[in-house]
């Protein structure tokens, strides 16, 4: 194992806890007692995989996440006491890829490192790739060919560019305003419309290609490629 995982969280005895779970199974943790040391710690390593309460000093989980999220790509699971669902949606919509409230399980949390570890892996993979692929769906990147099951697919420039942020992150659920931001690279200004018609025909597309739904829709958070 040995990757290197970035454990935020300003309460002293939950990160030692956490800190020497995460050396017991094979993981090499450093820890940050505040959102000001994350943020100086973050450009040091490549992480592989963040812990980060949302409570601290400092700079606010909420900071630190964006932080991460400025040009990062590894995993990011929240701890935080907050458990109504609009708190949860908020953080996955801004980038996080996992949510436990606490009091929380370190076996189940352990486990999830372990599953975001092993899906990391895959983004990584994809990211150099020049034919992405995703159970039936492959994407030529080099000669700009898409095809679902047997069937080849006409893509529109930004159908295409959709579809290959999907692909190189297959388990990460996209906001409409992440997708925006990605594939138009210009601020957000609220307009859904525009990326609902997209998705829309992207999917019409693929549904047409190939019996399996490849894209879902996560109800007030935004879209990814279904399993």
């Amino acid at each position: 194992m040995n990757e290197p995982i970035l454990v935020i969280e300003d309460d002293p005895s939950i990160n030692s806890l956490l800190h020497e779970a995460l050396t017991r199974a094979g993981y090499c943790p450093e820890s940050a007692y505040s959102g000001s040391e994350a943020i100086l710690l973050i450009p040091m390593k490549s992480w592989k995989c963040v812990i980060l309460d949302l409570m601290l000093p400092g700079k606010t989980g909420e900071e630190v996440l964006a932080e991460l999220r400025k040009g990062e790509n590894m995993p990011v699971i929240v701890l935080s006491a907050k458990v109504d669902k609009e708190s949860k949606l908020k953080l996955l919509s801004q980038g996080a890829d996992d949510y436990m409230t606490k009091p929380f399980d370190l076996d189940e949390l352990m486990a999830r490192v372990a599953a975001q570890l092993r899906r990391f892996t895959v983004y990584t993979d994809n990211e150099s790739a020049a034919i992405l692929t995703y159970l039936d769906i492959h994407l030529n990147l080099e000669t700009h060919e898409a095809a679902a099951g047997d069937c080849s697919i006409q893509l529109t420039q930004r159908e295409f560019e959709i579809l290959e942020l999907l692909l190189r992150h297959p388990h990460k659920v996209y906001s409409r305003m992440n997708i925006y931001e990605s594939i138009w690279n210009e601020a957000f200004c609220g307009d859904e419309k525009t990326i609902n018609v997209h998705v829309s025909n992207l999917r019409a597309k693929l549904n047409a290609a190939s019996s399996h739904k490849h894209i879902k829709t996560i109800w007030g958070v935004g879209f990814r490629l279904a399993e």
